[in-house]
Formats: C-alpha cells, structure tokens, sequence
C-alpha cells in the first residue's frame, strides 16, 4: 500500500499537522535530508573547533603573553562559560521561539564576537570577546541535534546525526593543525598565528550562516506551538520532494504511529518517568566533560608539561585529534545497529582505558597512538550520546531539557581546567587521566541504571 506524494489531512481522515511525525518518520532518505545534514554538521564544524581552540590558544598564549597555570585556565574557561549560559538561554528559547530562529542567532553572534576576539590587545579583553563568542555558540549543539532528530526518518536517526558530527569534527584536528603552522610562521601578514586562527573561525561560521538562511522550521515544533498549517505546508513540501526522487509513491503512514505531542511545561522535566531521564542525564553530562573534553581541550597542556615544545605539543595534538573524525565515521555503521545505550557505555570504558595509558606514556609513539585511539572512542561516544538525547526527552521539552543538561558540561568545563592544571602542576598528568578514568566508570553505572532503551523507535514512542 502507497500514500502518494502529498495528499490533504481531510483525506487522511485528520486534523492538519497532527501526523506531521508519523509522516516525516517513513520518509525514505533523500537529497534533501543529505542536504540538510550537511548544512547542520558544518554548522557544528565551528562550535566544535571554538571548544578545542582553547587548549590551543592556552599553549600558545603561555609562551607570548607569559601566562601562568591560572591565566591559563581562564583562556580556556571563558569560552565555556560563555557556552554555559548560551545553552542555558538560547536552547530555552528554542522551545518557545523555533529552532530555526535560534539557529540564525547563534552563529552570527559567535561570528561577530570571534572576529572582535581577534583584535584583542590584551588578556582581560580577550577572556571577556570569548566569554561573548561561547554565549553564541552555546547552545548549536543542541539545536543541531534537536533539529536533525525532528526532521530525519526514524530508521536513519542515528545515521545522519553521525555523519553531520562526522563534519563538524573535522574542525578539531583543523584547530590544531592551523595553530601548529600559523604559530611557527609568527606572524602571518604581520598579524600574529593565534588571531588568524580567531578570524578563520568567524568568517567560516558566518559564510555557513548565509546558507542556513533555506532552513524550514521544525514541523514537530510547529504542530506542538499549535501552528498545525504552517506544519502541513513544510511536511507537504518535503513529501513531494521526496516522491519526485523516489518515483512518484511513498509509504503509507501507519496509524500505530499517529500519537500527536502537546506543549509541555519546563516543570514537566521533573515529573514521572521524565524526572528520572533528566536526573540521568544531568549526571551524565557533568561527567562525560571530563573525560571528553578534557582530553581535547588540555592535551597541548599536557604535552608541554611532559616537555615538548609549543610546536611539537600541538602537532602531537593534531595527529591525535585526527581520531576524532575517524571516530565519528567508524560510529555511523554501528549506531543504528547497537542500541545506544550499550555503545556509550562501551565507548566509555575504551575512553577511560586509552586515557590511562595516555597519561602515564613517556614515549611519542605512545603518546600519539594512545591519543588516537582515545579520540576514535570519545567520538562513537559522543555520536551515539548526541543521538540518544534527542529521544529521551518530548518535542515539547527536547531542546529546553537537552539544553539544560548540556550547560552542565560547559559549567564543568569552566570548573575542569582549574582542577586539571592544578592536578598537573603537582602530580603529574598520570593523576590527571586516572581521575578521569574513575568518572568514566561511574558514568557507566548511572546510563546502564537509569538510561531507557531508544534504537529503532519513533521520538513520540520512546
């Protein structure tokens, strides 16, 4: 049995919009939806290379600025704590206001913030441009992930979401190949290596905002803000699309799936069977930052307390990051095929067994594969974690709830460097790792108690 194309509600037999999820789950994949990931994962291109500059711009700054172990840790944290309200403020307003809206505001005030960072003359100014440039990028994460799950087919969720990260963490080895060569040519243009990396970033996002412009609005978000028409126009659209590519037919919408969302309060992240998902979940960001973000965000540190220079420190980096794509790409067969939450778990423990040997190597060979294999772990991890928050939590709460928790990890993330140099100036980075290693494993615990089962099911059925 077919549904051709794109016909009305009233033949349906329903209200306008109110199967607006059941129809765009057994769309087949299309142009279209390759399309709208690739927009999404060069977006995240940008937040994921501004995460990890802040080791790189830490590294680089010690040496000109004469920064000690404090000033270090503030280059690092005032980026996360820009992010930190950003998650906060903008994925809130993003239930109340569109994703769309919010997607068109982030980048360009990161854009606008990271540029005027460039041209920062001294250490106050720069820490308070990045604090403004995080705020704006807060919450891309977050409305990436939000986005791709309420457009994208239930059978490809997992897929499509690993293949916009497999591009946005492209940006990370990027961040520190570009600081390794701009920092051994000085001064570029008589501009010095570590500004060049700052304009790369806010001409880049700004060029990727232009192309955000054809984006259509969630229409899961739109039938739950009671805007069912505007919901039915989009859907109509895309099946029709989609029909021309497949051949004029399309699946008929099963009814077992028609179960409509309704505009849920914030309170309701902390009644019933959503207050334990969010409990988890808010455990879990706080942990994941240590063990994910530390890693990338310290390495140049930790390289040059082990007694490489600068240069060597974020060259080693590099070819170590350079697992961060290979990662996201090795997650796209497995994430569909694996329920969710068994593959965090695993990568988990592969992070926490990869960061130990890390942290106690002496050798480059050691370092450099062990950080490799460290960052293809932390990125099936974080592929297969960004997917499964997407299905815990209601369209009428996704973004406010996965927002929330998000801003968790950036306010860790302002807490980690402090703690971590700390850690490293008086014991070493052994310390450093096995501490990460310990939080690793009690993440393990809190998704295997708590985390629901989510693969191959419909957001509205989990």
């Amino acid at each position: 049995m077919t549904d051709t194309t794109s016909s009305t509600p009233e033949r349906r037999g329903g209200t306008p919009g109110i199967r607006a999820a059941a129809r765009l789950d057994r769309l087949p994949p299309s142009r279209w939806h390759r399309r709208i990931t690739l927009i999404v994962g060069i977006g995240a291109f940008f937040d994921l290379y501004e995460i990890f500059l802040g080791g790189v711009l830490a590294a680089v700054l010690a040496e000109q600025w004469h920064l000690g172990h404090i000033a270090k840790s503030w280059v690092i944290a005032a980026g996360f704590l820009g992010m930190f309200v950003g998650a906060n403020v903008l994925s809130v307003l993003a239930d109340r206001f569109g994703r769309r809206r919010m997607f068109m505001i982030n980048l360009a005030a990161y854009s606008f913030f990271s540029l005027l960072c460039a041209a920062a003359p001294n250490l106050s100014w720069l820490l308070a441009l990045r604090f403004l440039s995080g705020l704006g990028l807060g919450a891309e994460l977050v409305l990436v992930d939000t986005y791709l799950a309420e457009f994208l087919p239930r059978a490809v969720r997992g897929r499509y979401i690993a293949y916009a990260y497999t591009v946005g963490f492209l940006g990370v080895p990027v961040a520190a190949l570009l600081g390794a060569r701009l920092v051994a040519a000085h001064q570029p243009l008589g501009v010095d290596g570590w500004r060049w990396l700052l304009v790369a970033g806010a001409l880049g996002a700004a060029f990727i905002q232009l192309m955000r412009r054809q984006l259509p609005e969630s229409p899961r978000w739109l039938t739950v803000r009671g805007r069912e028409g505007e919901a039915e126009r989009i859907v109509a659209g895309l099946e029709e699309r989609v029909a021309r590519e497949s051949g004029g037919s399309l699946p008929s919408v099963p009814e077992a799936e028609t179960v409509p969302e309704r505009k849920v309060p914030l309170a309701a992240m902390f009644r019933g069977d959503q207050r334990r998902r969010t409990v988890m979940w808010w455990i879990f960001q706080v942990l994941q930052t240590v063990g994910y973000y530390g890693f990338g965000s310290l390495a140049p540190v930790v390289l040059t307390a082990k007694g490489h220079t600068v240069t060597e420190s974020l060259s080693y980096a590099a070819l170590s990051f350079c697992g961060y794509p290979v990662g996201s790409a090795l997650s796209i067969p497995l994430i569909d095929r694996i329920e969710r939450r068994t593959l965090i778990i695993a990568s988990a423990l592969g992070i926490a067994g990869c960061g130990l040997v890390f942290g106690f190597a002496a050798a480059t060979w050691a370092i450099v594969t062990f950080g490799f294999l460290l960052t293809v772990c932390s990125n099936v991890f974080s592929n297969a974690f960004h997917v499964y928050q997407t299905e815990i939590f209601p369209t009428g709460l996704r973004s406010s709830a996965i927002g929330i928790a998000y801003s968790l990890s950036r306010l860790t993330s302002v807490v980690l460097p402090f703690v971590a140099l700390s850690v490293l100036n008086d014991l070493g980075a052994a310390a450093v790792f096995t501490g990460s290693a310990v939080l690793m494993l009690l993440l393990c615990l809190d998704v295997a108690l708590l985390g629901p089962r989510s693969t191959g099911r419909s957001l509205e059925r989990i």
